[in-house]
């Protein structure tokens, strides 16, 4: 069976293009009502699920390496004056597309057993979550690196130290230049938790220049699209209308559409399957309301890359249905919240406008402290009225015993605070949001159950290490000295008031191990047991960073695909299940962007 990759004549592959077979249209059969026997089948060398970091690094690099590329996205494609202005513009921001919400924020609750749920924010769209995201890229802390699931297979921080500088390249990386109004409270909070010597600037994808000025290129040798200097407006996080921010559009994805890659908007990903001859069989149907006309793709090689969530999702399905049948049990361990809570602190509206309060200028993360030497919390902001999600804050309350009813309690002790938090006009001008990250070893096990009313769908359960926390103490102290210090009130997601955390940066579930008793994927992110199928995503990250991970699935997906043979060249790296050995990198056969501009 020919799935692409040869160790000895080369990597074969399809060129682009159209066919119709009855095979393909066969294979497909299952899904939910299965595809016509004359269903158009597209080929292409590399199918790849996702468009956000790692998805966009697996295009842009294999493009460049004389492969034909499809990015197959579930969310739409946004201009810049399409994002949504607020988070109040549901349909552009919210992403529910059973309700023709095809915004750029999902969230997504995550059942758990004996504390192991969590609510989690990611994103969708043509740039996944890099339309969404806070713009922050710091390198994790050594003890990721040494981290017990894969420290044995080699130095990690050694080898992975050129592909940070690559990523933090391409993705623009510069330290936030400025200081704001909730970086003089945040800082103050590390002062009084004996931490101020620790508080310093973010380094953030961000083009700052002459605010509001469109320029040439500044990032590419003119092979990368204009640019405009950042206005200081705190809207990151709903999608920069200005195009200042290095979102993935702006970067990755530009330079591989430009390189031949195909983009596929508004198309959900439903099996992947071994196609008869060689090769995968990927199966997709339009996203959202109306009518579910299925796509069949062919491909040689797939790259996973949805998301955490949602290549785990794609994975278990598979498992189970028999489809990918020697997919490693090992699917599912290892899923981490980061480690992370996001908290915070409010002034009351009235208050907050007599001061004349405008906690939400800045980029969305402008600094941050360790409170301890495994604890990293950053102030964190969203643009003028963006206030929609602040409804899900509500009081803070200690894990413990009877949370929910020292909760309820707490709201019934101050009942004008009930008032003020669900009364979010003016929110983003008069909060600061703390968001708490820690690098310690906590995971929950994501298995695939049948729920009571008939579909399957991830659930969640204590795992390897310590419990997911529910609470943060750390967190927990600063979110209310930063109350005294703004003089407001501290807040936590409501979720946490009973036990469900709240996490911008779900990790793991299809994690990096030395053979498939231990991870899903190999070190060269190889699915095992299924050769041509690669993860290249947050899944097969397998220890919580303690800091934002979008830097860090760059750089592993860089690595990663810096190790493939340019098209028809023989594959360096040893046979699927064999050990571990170093490779010198491919250098690509038609680089998109000149010698010299990086």
């Amino acid at each position: 069976m020919n799935l692409g990759f040869t160790t000895a004549r080369g990597w074969s592959g399809h060129r682009a293009g159209w066919a119709h077979t009855r095979s393909a249209a066969t294979a497909a059969q299952g899904d939910n009502g299965g595809v016509r026997d004359d269903a158009p089948v597209r080929r292409y060398d590399v199918v790849v699920i996702g468009s956000g970091f790692g998805g966009s690094v697996a295009a842009l690099r294999a493009a460049e390496k004389g492969y034909s590329v499809a990015v197959l996205e579930a969310g739409r494609r946004f201009a810049d004056h399409e994002l949504p202005q607020t988070s109040w513009r549901v349909r552009r921001f919210l992403w529910a597309p059973a309700l023709g919400c095809l915004g750029i924020q999902r969230l997504t609750l995550l059942r758990g057993r004996r504390g192991a749920g969590m609510l989690v924010l990611s994103g969708a769209g043509v740039g996944g979550g890099s339309l969404v995201y806070a713009n922050t890229l710091y390198r994790p802390p050594p003890e990721f690196f040494s981290d017990p699931q894969w420290r044995d297979i080699t130095d990690w921080q050694a080898e992975l130290a050129p592909w940070y500088d690559l990523a933090g390249r391409m993705l623009g990386v510069t330290t936030y230049p400025d200081d704001t109004p909730a970086d003089v409270a945040m800082r103050a909070v590390a002062e009084r938790m004996g931490a101020g010597g620790t508080y310093r600037p973010t380094p953030v994808g961000v083009y700052f220049g002459e605010p509001g000025r469109t320029v040439p290129d500044p990032y590419f040798g003119g092979a990368g699209p204009d640019r405009a200097g950042c206005l200081h407006c705190g809207a990151c996080m709903t999608g920069c209308r200005h195009n200042a921010k290095n979102s993935l559009p702006k970067n990755y994805l530009w330079l591989a559409e430009r390189a031949g890659a195909a983009v596929v908007p508004r198309t959900t990903v439903t099996a992947v399957r071994p196609a008869a001859g060689g090769g995968y069989q990927v199966t997709a149907v339009a996203t959202g309301p109306g009518p579910r006309r299925r796509r069949v793709y062919h491909a040689g090689q797939v790259v996973f890359a949805a998301g955490a969530l949602g290549t785990q999702r794609l994975l278990h399905a598979m498992r189970a249905r028999g489809d990918l049948p020697r997919l490693s049990d090992r699917i599912g361990h290892l899923t981490r919240s980061n480690s992370e809570a996001i908290l915070g602190a409010s002034v009351p509206a009235r208050a907050a406008k007599r001061r004349g309060l405008a906690f939400h200028q800045g980029v969305a993360i402008t600094g941050s402290f360790h409170p301890d030497a495994r604890t990293h919390i950053e102030p964190v902001r969203y643009g003028e009225g963006a206030n929609a999600l602040g409804l899900l804050q509500s009081a803070l309350v200690a894990g413990g015993p009877a949370r929910p009813l020292r909760w309820l309690g707490a709201l019934l002790r101050a009942p004008h605070l009930i008032v003020h938090r669900t009364w979010v006009r003016r929110w983003s001008q008069r909060t600061v949001i703390a968001l708490v990250m820690q690098s310690l070893d906590n995971s929950v096990t994501v298995r695939w159950r049948r729920a009571w009313y008939g579909r399957r769908r991830l659930l969640a359960e204590p795992g390897t290490g310590e419990p997911n926390p529910t609470w943060i103490p750390a967190g927990h102290r600063a979110a209310r000295l930063l109350a005294e210090q703004i003089g407001g009130y501290p807040g936590g997601a409501i979720t946490e008031a009973f036990n469900v955390p709240l996490t911008a940066h779900i990790l793991g579930g299809a994690v990096i191990g030395a053979d498939p008793s231990r991870g899903v994927v190999d070190a060269y992110h190889r699915v095992f047991g299924h050769p041509g199928l690669h993860v290249l995503d947050g899944a097969a990250v397998c220890a919580n960073l303690g800091v934002n991970p979008a830097l860090t699935i760059t750089a592993l997906a860089e690595r990663a695909m810096a190790l493939w043979p340019c098209r028809g060249e023989p594959d360096p790296r040893p046979p699927l299940g064999e050990p571990y050995r170093r490779v010198e990198p491919v250098p690509p056969a038609h680089p998109a962007v000149p010698a010299g501009a990086l």
